[in-house]
């Protein structure tokens, strides 16, 4: 893990990708919606996640909310509905679904895989580093948020999360 870290460190940069600092509001995808179904706002609704009448950011969106209500399984099961295949923001989730399942070092290849397609992903690094921080890495998670600050990223969600999660322990559920 320190070497695949160090082998990183110069490549880190601004992110792609959300900073949404707010958890996700429940919707009807979290309350009324059966196993494997997402809420279309458009139909009013609840429709199989690999409907072609969604799209990947309608089936992003109720990734990170499975993901914040503890519906890991159900979480990652609407990832793979997700049609534009391993892009950076389905590998940065794909590693916090696998980091929240206990699943380290599958975790840390697609924070890795992430990072490769997208240096800019800062996302990927503090999710990274917060994994690296469950892990008593806190040297190496310092490191993801010194390169999070350096290429732009500081007061972004992704720097205060990664910063939070050094200093008290405690990482971000979503």
């Amino acid at each position: 893990i320190l070497a695949a870290a160090l082998a990183l460190t110069p490549q880190l940069a601004l992110a792609v990708g959300s900073d949404d600092s707010a958890p996700p509001t429940p919707t009807e995808t979290t309350t009324e919606c059966a196993k494997g179904e997402v809420w279309d706002e458009k139909t009013k609704a609840c429709i199989k996640a690999e409907d072609s009448s969604l799209n990947d950011d309608q089936r992003f969106g109720a990734v990170r909310e499975l993901a914040y209500a503890g519906r890991l399984d159900e979480a990652f099961a609407i990832l793979a509905t997700m049609t534009e295949g391993e892009t950076p923001r389905v590998l940065t989730y794909q590693g916090f679904l696998l980091r929240q399942t206990g699943r380290v070092e599958e975790g840390i290849a697609a924070y890795e895989r992430a990072i490769a397609l997208d240096t800019t992903n800062i996302l990927a690094r503090s999710y990274y580093g917060q994994l690296l921080v469950q892990m008593n890495e806190t040297e190496l998670a310092t490191l993801q948020l010194a390169a999070i600050r350096r290429h732009g990223g500081g007061g972004t969600w992704a720097e205060r999360a990664l910063a939070d999660a050094i200093t008290t322990g405690v990482t971000t559920t979503y």
